[in-house]
């Protein structure tokens, strides 16, 4: 197993990543062009970099043709979370303009690990901050086994949750308010954490983020969506499940 972290996107991302029988010179360099591909993308979308191209962007200086082309591959990706969200993620109605970061973090990490899944890798998870891609099955197990971080008690976990792809959890516990409810503009929220699981990161990521900011609603919203599910704990430690969440274990209280 390599093991490796790397501070980029304002947080640190790990990687777990089983050569198997892939040569070691051949998995760290996967893992090089991943860390590498991280930081691309970190200075095309950072909202803190003055110079990126997020920025130019959204300060009108930098039209779309003549942007990265990853901008519009994002901006796709985003106009289809509002909508699957029902608006409860919406990158246009935040303070200052469009705003991907709800989404875009998530959108990097698949990246990234797309990276070593064309390599001879075995497995790979990748953990950008809580947004979390898999592929392959870890080294004598039947599935990936994703702790869920207990929101007010940062050494506990919530329970585990069993995912094979892409597993996002969005929150306020860590950073505080920071999350916008795109309907109204409010920063606090009756929903302390929100998790959904799925095949597409960055759609985890979006649908995560919306579910904080919907509140009572959010839960319904991922049963009317095929394909992902979605685990949920009010600020009163009320906790609920769609019917397709798997528990690896009962949650470690």
């Amino acid at each position: 197993m390599i093991v490796h972290a790397e501070e980029v996107m304002g947080t640190v991302v790990s990687f777990h990543v089983e050569p198997g029988e892939c040569p070691a010179v051949e998995a760290h360099t996967a893992l090089e062009a991943a860390c590498t591909r991280l930081h691309e993308l970190d200075d095309i979308f950072s909202t803190w970099k003055p110079g990126s191209a997020l920025n130019r962007f959204r300060a009108g200086i930098l039209r779309l043709p003549q942007a990265p082309p990853e901008m519009a591959l994002v901006l796709e990706l985003c106009d289809e979370a509002r909508a699957l969200s029902q608006g409860w993620f919406d990158p246009w109605a935040m303070p200052g303009g469009f705003d991907p970061t709800g989404l875009v973090k998530g959108w990097a990490t698949e990246q990234a690990l797309g990276i070593l899944e064309l390599a001879c890798v075995e497995s790979a998870m990748v953990n950008g901050g809580g947004d979390i891609a898999l592929f392959g099955l870890p080294k004598n197990a039947a599935a990936w086994r994703i702790g869920i971080r207990h929101p007010w008690r940062p050494d506990a976990l919530a329970c585990v949750l069993k995912a094979d792809r892409a597993v996002a959890t969005s929150g306020c516990y860590e950073r505080g308010p920071h999350l916008i409810n795109p309907k109204n503009g409010r920063m606090l929220f009756r929903t302390a954490s929100a998790t959904v699981v799925g095949s597409s990161l960055p759609l985890c990521d979006a649908l995560a983020t919306a579910l904080v900011a919907a509140e009572d609603a959010g839960p319904e919203l991922v049963r009317s969506l095929d394909g992902y599910e979605a685990y949920v704990i009010g600020v009163g430690g009320e906790e609920d499940a769609t019917e397709g969440i798997v528990f690896a274990t009962e949650g470690v209280r």
